[in-house]
């Protein structure tokens, strides 16, 4: 799984629209707790990865999801 390129903003952008059966176009740039919630959930099951409580804190949007993950999923490959 490590083998697995990090999610880009496009990526997880899809992710956000698929939680509440939306469009990509209609997920805002402010991620919430069931948002977060979801977004880990994603990275565990496709990279076979957890993100420690202080990667957690850190995420309040899409781009710091995206900056995030690359350093987590990058970190450990």
């Amino acid at each position: 799984m490590s083998s697995l390129l990090p999610p880009g903003r496009a990526e997880i952008v899809d992710w956000l629209a698929a939680l509440g059966d939306r469009r990509p176009g209609e997920v805002r740039e402010r991620i919430d707790s069931m948002e977060l919630a979801w977004l880990v959930h994603q990275v565990e099951q496709r990279y076979g990865r957890e993100l420690d409580d202080d990667q957690l804190d850190r995420i309040k949007t899409i781009d710091d999801a995206v900056l995030v993950f690359a350093e987590a999923l990058q970190s450990h490959v």
